[in-house]
C-alpha cells in the first residue's frame, strides 16, 4: 500500500492519506484551516452520526435510497451505510475528523467529512474498494440525500446540546443538589452568625445557609431543563434555505422522530424552517441558561471558599477537605483548590456566553448563520465544564466538608446585630444606641443590656435567644 491515494471532488483530484476514511473535501479543509488545532468535540461528531443515521432511516423508509433515482443502493448497501453511521456515533472512527473548528461558517467541511467517512466505511463493509475514486455509496448522493449542511449541521448541534445536557449535566447537578441538601439536614442545629455586605448580621443556622445553597442548585436543574428544551426544534428538512428543496415533505418529521426514539428526548421538526435554518436564537437561549447556572456555581463555590477561610485568621465555619499542599514556600498551607477550580471554569462559561451571543446576532444574515462550528464547540465546552466541574466539586469538596461547630457558635454572641430582636421591645433608635455603645466598650449586647437593666432578665433572655432569631416570631 502506498502512503497516499487519490480522491476526487467537484474541484478535481486530491491526495489523501491512504489509510484515511475521509476524502477530498476533508483534505482540502485540513489544508485551508491550519488555525487552532481544535477539532469539533467528539460529542458533536457523535451527534452528526446520529443525524446521518436518522436521515438514512427516513430515506430508506421513504424508498428514496433504493428507488428509481440515480445510482440506487441495494438493501445491503443501505444497511452498510447505517452501520457506518452508527460507528461514527459510537466513536469507532473518532480519529477521522481532523478539521479545525475555525472553518467554513456553515460547517460544510465537517458535514462532508462525516459524509465521506460514512461513504468509504460503508463501501468497505460491503467488500468494495474504498481507495477507488468511484463511490458506489456516494457521500453526496446517498449519505447526504435530502439534506444540506445548512439544516443538518445545526440539527446536529441541537442534538448534541440536548443529549449532553440530558445525560451529563443534569445528573451532575442533581448529584450536587443531593449532597448540599444532605449537609443542610445534617447541620440544621448548628447556630452561626449571618453576614450581609460581608458585615455581621443576625443569626441563622448553618443548615439554613446550606439549604439556600441547595435551592440554588435545584433552580439550576430547572434552568438546565430549559436549556435542553430550548433546542428541541430541529431544522432538518429545510435543506439549503428553508424551502425543503430536493427532499421529501415527510423527511424532517421522520428524522426528528427517529432521533427522539433513539435519544429519549422529545425532538420535533421545526415549526418554521426558514427561521430554523437562518437563526441560532435557540442556541443563544440555551447557553443563556447555562450562563445563569455558571454564575450560580461561581457564587456557591465562592461562598464556601469564604466559609472555609482560615484556619485561624478567617471564618473557618466549614472545614474543607485537604486536597494538596497550598504553597511552594509556606509549609502546611492548604488552599480551597476545588472552589478555585469551579470559579475558573464558570468564568470561562460566562465568557463563552459572549461568544454565543455575538455569533447568534452577527452571524445570521438572511437564510444562514455562518458562525455555527464555533457555536457548537462553545456550547458543548460549556456543558462539559459545568458537568465535570460539578461532579468534581461534589466528590472532592462538598461530600467531605465538615462543620466547625465551635467556630460557628463563637461569633453569635459577639454580633452587634443581636440587638435587632430588641426592636419590637425598645425601638430601633434605642437599639442602635446600644449597638454603638457595645462596640465602643467591647461588651456584648446581652452584657450591656444587663448592666443598664434595659429589660427584665427573663424577657431579655427570651429576646436574645439565637434560635428564635432564626425563624419568624409572632
Amino acid at each position: 500500500m502506498t502512503d497516499y491515494r487519490t480522491e476526487r471532488d467537484s474541484m478535481g483530484e486530491v491526495r489523501v492519506k491512504a489509510d484515511a476514511y475521509y476524502g477530498a473535501q476533508t483534505q482540502r479543509a485540513v489544508e485551508n484551516f491550519p488555525i487552532s488545532g481544535w477539532q469539533l468535540p467528539a460529542t458533536m461528531i457523535s451527534a452528526m452520526g446520529m443525524v446521518k443515521h436518522a436521515c438514512g432511516i427516513a430515506n430508506r423508509d421513504l424508498g428514496k435510497l433504493t428507488g428509481s433515482g440515480k445510482n440506487p443502493l441495494t438493501d445491503q448497501q443501505v444497511t452498510a451505510m447505517l452501520q457506518a453511521a452508527d460507528e461514527v456515533v459510537e466513536g469507532k472512527l473518532g480519529d477521522q475528523f481532523p478539521i479545525d473548528v475555525f472553518q467554513t461558517g456553515s460547517g460544510t467541511s465537517s458535514n462532508m467529512n462525516v459524509n465521506e467517512v460514512i461513504s468509504n466505511r460503508a463501501i468497505e463493509i460491503v467488500g468494495g474498494d474504498r481507495m477507488s475514486t468511484e463511490k458506489p455509496i456516494h457521500p453526496n448522493d446517498h449519505v447526504n440525500m435530502g439534506q444540506s449542511t445548512n439544516d443538518t449541521f445545526p440539527t446536529a448541534i441541537h442534538v448534541a446540546t440536548a443529549v449532553q445536557i440530558h445525560t451529563v449535566l443534569l445528573p451532575a447537578l442533581k448529584r450536587l443538589h443531593t449532597s448540599l441538601a444532605a449537609k443542610a439536614e445534617e447541620w440544621d442545629k448548628v447556630m452561626k452568625i449571618g453576614r450581609t455586605h460581608l458585615m455581621d448580621a443576625t443569626p441563622l443556622r448553618l443548615g439554613q445557609e446550606f439549604g439556600g445553597f441547595a435551592r440554588q442548585i435545584e433552580l439550576s436543574i430547572t434552568r438546565a431543563e430549559m436549556a435542553r428544551d430550548a433546542v428541541l426544534e430541529l431544522p432538518v428538512g429545510g435543506t439549503a434555505v428553508g424551502s425543503g428543496i430536493n427532499t421529501h415533505p415527510e423527511f424532517g418529521s421522520r428524522v426528528a422522530a427517529a432521533l427522539a426514539q433513539r435519544t429519549g428526548i422529545a425532538f420535533m421538526e421545526a415549526v418554521n424552517h426558514f427561521e430554523a435554518n437562518a437563526q441560532r436564537d435557540a442556541l443563544v437561549h440555551s447557553h443563556g441558561e447555562l450562563k445563569c447556572i455558571a454564575q450560580t456555581l461561581f457564587n456557591l463555590s465562592n461562598n464556601i471558599r469564604w466559609l472555609g477561610s482560615g484556619p485561624r485568621c478567617g471564618f473557618y465555619e466549614v472545614q474543607l477537605p485537604s486536597r494538596q499542599p497550598g504553597s511552594s514556600i509556606m509549609p502546611g498551607k492548604v488552599n480551597p483548590v476545588m472552589c478555585e477550580s469551579m470559579m475558573q471554569l464558570t468564568a470561562r462559561v460566562v465568557g463563552n456566553d459572549g461568544t454565543m451571543t455575538m455569533c447568534g446576532a452577527a452571524g445570521g444574515n438572511f437564510q444562514l448563520n455562518i458562525m455555527m462550528p464555533v457555536m457548537a464547540h462553545t456550547i458543548l465546552e460549556s456543558i462539559a465544564l459545568l458537568a465535570s466541574g460539578s461532579n468534581a466539586f461534589v466528590e472532592f469538596c462538598v461530600d467531605e466538608m465538615t462543620a466547625n461547630v465551635e467556630s460557628c457558635n463563637a461569633a453569635v454572641e459577639q454580633s452587634l446585630s443581636m440587638c435587632t430582636s430588641l426592636n419590637p421591645l425598645i425601638g430601633y433608635e434605642q437599639a442602635a444606641k446600644l449597638a454603638k455603645e457595645a462596640f465602643a466598650t467591647g461588651q456584648t449586647i446581652r452584657e450591656l443590656c444587663l448592666e443598664k437593666k434595659i429589660l427584665p432578665e427573663d424577657i431579655l433572655t427570651e429576646a436574645l435567644d439565637p434560635w428564635k432569631m432564626t425563624e419568624p416570631q409572632d
